[in-house]
């Protein structure tokens, strides 16, 4: 069972992407010492925002001797009458989230400790204080899923009272951590984007691995379902957008996917659509290295990895934005084959069998002769799928190119024609903005 996280809010972003950075660290020297096992619970830092920021994570200004890290908010006495600011500035030295409310007890004893150089040791303890990196500061509510190594809760932060998404991943004494998750783990705490689901906090203890992360109300499978499978043209262009703007943010950092499909799109009342579960995701290396052809979910997987090509790229990701593109324009899915062979057939048969003209060297490929498929003639899509128009058309057989190197990329069809109707300023948001920020741009509630 495919395990799908349901999150909401962006409370603990920027304390995540820190905190998380120096946990992998920390997690990555333990494997390398105790080999895969897990062992005692590992205490969570964070390194400051600052203008000097090496590769590592750390801050330049801090030597490998000293355990002091300037911070670059200072903090100016403040007296009782002056409470609220004073916590906005212990909550800057900390890099915590605005909306936290920090223990008035909490406050009191950190007056005079961070009005220095803050240490590693310090803010450790502080945030420990907190409640991060604690499952006490969570609670469960509801049961959202269960897969091999997982189960995904829906609970509640203490801390801010907001929602979160608990993905509870069971650890073997034998095997230690799965390694899904230390990929989503290491992918995630260096993603921060509207269009990516937020990794808020990780709690690690001896015999589990907590991921928590922002709370969204349903998937785009469970969205359409509800819409009775049938969306506006202008929903399926803002989905299909937010999409793109999430990959070509994660392509953007060599960073590919490869397991899209409707259930890992999650969707929040604004109608936010947010990339997630990066179990599968990788970081993709130069040169060229050799990966598995086991990914992605069969009717989103593109005819290069079902003949077994281990050698992709962003194009991957690519192939399966086209079958969720045509899956909520028509409401059903473009190629719901049973086997390869099926999936092979249904593609062969909707866009033509491929030939040297369309796919070249493929008529040399052992792997492809091996089938004997017939010659089939290429089917109209526009007649498949006719709301979208000409432009629609137009990029979704862009998407749908059989050579991998010739797919558009995702920032190539963030600009292409069938987007014209967002208007230009949908190109100028920062990475963490909504696209819904921009006067106009919202969905229809009714279908057209």
């Amino acid at each position: 069972m495919d395990i799908k996280l349901l999150h909401k809010s962006n409370t603990f972003s920027n304390f995540g992407s820190h905190k998380l950075g120096s946990w992998f660290s920390t997690f990555s020297i333990a494997r390398r010492k105790n080999g895969s096992t897990l062992k005692n619970s590992k205490s969570l830092s964070v390194v400051h925002e600052h203008p000097r920021i090496g590769s590592d994570g750390e801050s330049e200004e801090a030597s490998g001797a000293s355990d002091e890290v300037i911070s670059p908010v200072r903090l100016r006495p403040k007296t009782n009458n002056n409470r609220r600011t004073s916590q906005s500035d212990i909550s800057k030295r900390l890099s915590l989230p605005a909306d936290l409310r920090l223990p008035e007890s909490f406050l009191n004893k950190q007056q005079q400790v961070l009005d220095g150089p803050l240490s590693r040791s310090i803010r450790r303890q502080s945030l420990s204080e907190i409640g991060f990196g604690k499952m006490e500061t969570y609670t469960k509510l509801d049961k959202l899923g269960e897969g091999t190594y997982a189960m995904v809760f829906k609970g509640k932060s203490r801390l801010t009272d907001n929602l979160v998404a608990l993905k509870e991943i069971r650890l073997e004494h034998e095997e230690g951590a799965p390694c899904t998750a230390i990929r989503e783990v290491s992918l995630l705490k260096d993603l921060k984007h509207n269009n990516i689901v937020t990794l808020h906090d990780i709690v690690h203890t001896e015999k589990s691995l907590t991921l928590v992360f922002e709370y969204l109300e349903k998937d785009l499978k469970q969205y359409m379902d509800d819409c009775g499978n049938f969306l506006s043209m202008n929903t399926v262009k803002c989905f299909l957008f937010q999409l793109l703007r999430g990959l070509a943010y994660c392509h953007g950092r060599r960073i590919l996917h490869r397991d899209l499909k409707p259930q890992n799109l999650l969707i929040n009342e604004r109608g936010e659509l947010k990339l997630a579960d990066f179990g599968l995701a990788r970081a993709k290396s130069v040169p060229i290295k050799t990966f598995s052809n086991e990914v992605v979910t069969l009717w989103y997987r593109p005819p290069d990895v079902l003949l077994g090509s281990t050698d992709y790229s962003t194009s991957i990701d690519m192939w399966g934005v086209g079958c969720i593109f045509y899956e909520m324009a028509s409401g059903r899915p473009l190629f719901p084959g049973s086997t390869v062979e099926d999936e092979l057939h249904l593609i062969f048969r909707t866009l033509g069998t491929p030939t040297e003209a369309t796919w070249p060297g493929i008529e040399s490929r052992s792997e492809f002769l091996a089938y004997r498929f017939p010659r089939y003639t290429p089917e109209s899509l526009g007649s498949k799928v006719p709301r979208i128009g000409a432009p629609g058309v137009a990029l979704l057989l862009e998407f749908l190119k059989f050579e991998p190197k010739m797919r558009i990329s995702a920032k190539d069809a963030m600009r292409h024609s069938y987007f014209d109707s967002l208007g230009p300023n949908v190109h100028k948001l920062p990475d963490t903005a909504s696209i819904f920020t921009i006067p106009g741009v919202q969905l229809s509630r009714t279908a057209s």
